[in-house]
């Protein structure tokens, strides 16, 4: 049994390997898709060539590696410093390795989650169309064709009651709002949803029709409901709000 020790780590060797294991992983990212990863890959090739090579003992193979080896390091760092310091700015930079950084996502999201409950607190009813991958253009050009940065005292505005506007759907394509009082096709809701109406009903339909994210506030009584991939999501926490836009627009960011 004690001969078998060696392969099994205590907890202190394990978290060594992790560690080891993250480091990699993230000097492969931050070098995928250049030249040191081109780089890298030559010496996984001469490395399996060196052991293939010991396995046969073919010594003047071995000893040419062994010179390349011995000297190759040194040419490569002088060869690709520029990819190095690149690399390792890089490195520095990522937020694993840093305070966290404020996305453009993150400052959308707040600014929609912040309107849509102010809204669902005065029981103003709304209803916010987020464009993902398809486009909702021919949607928003129902409405009033706008190019306006979102932001939390617009969308409350654009709802008031006695706007214009408040009665449609607004579309919201990357960080503007591009229309305003735009109608949305009815789609057909669930049984258990039946007693919904003409908001609720658009908001699934063209979560039917696109990938839009879909936000219903209810004038009857403030509750946030999400309609996504045809499906309504009814009485919506604030935080289950961030959640949602968080998932769908970061992973789409990350996407692209």
């Amino acid at each position: 049994m004690e001969q078998l020790r060696i392969f099994v780590p205590d907890w202190l060797e394990g978290l060594e390997i992790l560690l080891v294991a993250l480091l990699f992983f993230r000097i492969l990212l931050v070098i995928q898709r250049t030249r040191a990863m081109q780089i890298l890959m030559g010496l996984l090739v001469l490395a399996s060539i060196y052991l293939f090579s010991q396995l046969l003992n073919l010594e003047l193979l071995e000893y040419l590696l062994e010179t390349v080896f011995q000297y190759g390091v040194i040419a490569a760092l002088v060869v690709f410093q520029p990819e190095l310091r690149t690399a390792l700015s890089s490195l520095g930079e990522n937020r694993w390795f840093r305070g966290s950084k404020i996305r453009p996502e993150d400052l959308l999201i707040e600014k929609i989650v912040s309107a849509v409950k102010v809204l669902a607190e005065k029981k103003i009813g709304a209803i916010v169309a987020i464009e993902r991958q398809i486009s909702l253009d021919e949607y928003g050009e129902t409405g009033s064709r706008e190019k306006i940065r979102v932001s939390s005292e617009i969308l409350q505005t654009i709802f008031t009651p006695g706007s214009p506007l408040h009665d449609g759907a607004v579309v919201i394509a990357g960080n503007e709002i591009r229309s305003a009082g735009a109608i949305l096709p009815l789609g057909r809701i669930r049984m258990q949803h039946r007693k919904l109406g003409t908001r609720h009903r658009a908001a699934v339909g063209l979560s039917q029709e696109t990938d839009a994210i879909v936000i219903v506030v209810s004038e009857e009584t403030g509750a946030v409901s999400v309609a996504r991939e045809g499906h309504l999501q009814t009485k919506i926490e604030t935080s289950e709000l961030r959640e949602i836009l968080g998932r769908a627009l970061l992973d789409q960011s990350s996407d692209t």
